[in-house]
């Protein structure tokens, strides 16, 4: 059986327990810290009770029953820095979850790696530091891998993958597969600062706080607009199939004016859209954009689209139903009066 170890008991390692054992697999949380018997067997305790506590939310939302927590929550073992050489050396996978500094890492990695198999894989949790340099801090660098998952870990299913230059292809494959094996979606991304994920969230999110801070919506407005249409827009559309579909010019043409009027370069079309926009492929019109959508359907593309858009709006809530019936009632009925005498 695949064994799994996870470095550090707090919410990443907690969150990869959670996720391998509700997947079948039997999981080690280690506590890599050294601590005082009774601060370590507390914390001990405190991260099973949490992760029990998560599963038994999905037992309330019907996803599992009582039985199956149990279950889940017996092929997790939550164990002090002593029992670490013995769940090390039987680790197929270590996943580190350390503190997020170099020195952290660098004192994970070689205490991990002084008793783990050379054939079991490494992987990083991190979200700030880069592959190549925390391959450069494990013993055969080829079988590491960066695995960013999104919190919390045991519901959000993406997990970034970021290869080092020294990672082999079937650290990478092997990697995926496991993961896949849990339940999660799996991409892929060149070492680079932010990744995938927290580079659009970052942008997205500072943009949120000056719209506040110049004034433009209330925080609540804002929200209102991300949960009822830039969310769910980029839900059932990924942001490269919606630059597509909606074509590459309305985004070149937007972006620049919007630069100039707001005197924002941040809103600056990148080199890679100025370089579309020369060769003609502004997206699915033309039959090629950032995708190539030559031969496609894309009558049946759209009617796909909109089945999705009907789907996630409709479990929403989001969704009016059609009047049974003509409305009848005017403008004066609606609380103002709109002729244009008043």
């Amino acid at each position: 059986m695949t064994r799994i170890v996870a470095l550090g008991a707090g919410r990443m390692g907690r969150g990869i327990g959670h996720v391998f054992a509700y997947a079948g697999y039997r999981v080690d949380v280690v506590d890599f810290k050294p601590r005082g018997g009774g601060e370590g067997a507390k914390l001990r305790a405190a991260a099973l009770e949490e992760i029990g506590a998560n599963l038994g939310l999905l037992c309330d939302f019907g996803v599992l029953d009582e039985e199956q927590r149990q279950a889940i929550l017996g092929r997790i073992r939550v164990l002090p820095l002593e029992a670490a050489p013995e769940a090390l050396a039987g680790a197929d996978f270590i996943f580190e979850g350390v503190t997020e500094t170099l020195e952290a890492k660098r004192d994970a990695f070689a205490r991990a790696c002084a008793h783990a198999r050379p054939e079991a894989v490494i992987a990083s949790t991190t979200s700030s530091i880069l592959a190549d340099e925390l391959a450069a801090l494990v013993t055969h660098p080829a079988r590491f891998v960066n695995t960013h998952f999104l919190n919390p870990a045991y519901l959000i299913p993406l997990v970034e993958v970021s290869p080092a230059q020294a990672t082999a292809e079937r650290t990478v494959e092997a990697t995926k597969t496991l993961l896949e094996s849990a339940g999660k979606v799996v991409v892929r991304c060149a070492p680079s600062p932010g990744f995938i994920v927290p580079r659009l969230q970052a942008a997205a999110m500072n943009e949120a706080a000056r719209l506040v801070e110049e004034g433009v919506a209330t925080p609540e407005d804002i929200d209102k607009a991300v949960r009822s249409g830039f969310g769910p827009r980029y839900t059932a559309m990924g942001m490269c199939e919606f630059i597509d579909y909606g074509g590459l010019d309305i985004l070149y043409y937007a972006a620049r004016s919007m630069a100039r009027s707001l005197d924002a370069p941040r809103y600056e079309p990148p080199a890679i859209v100025e370089r579309l926009m020369r060769e003609g492929k502004r997206g699915a019109r033309e039959g090629e954009g950032f995708y190539d959508w030559r031969g496609r359907d894309l009558a049946a593309y759209q009617r796909e689209l909109v089945g999705r858009y009907v789907a996630l709006f409709g479990h929403l809530q989001l969704l009016p139903p059609p009047w049974a019936a003509d409305r009848l009632d005017g403008p004066e009925s609606w609380g103002g009066n709109f002729r244009e005498d008043a």
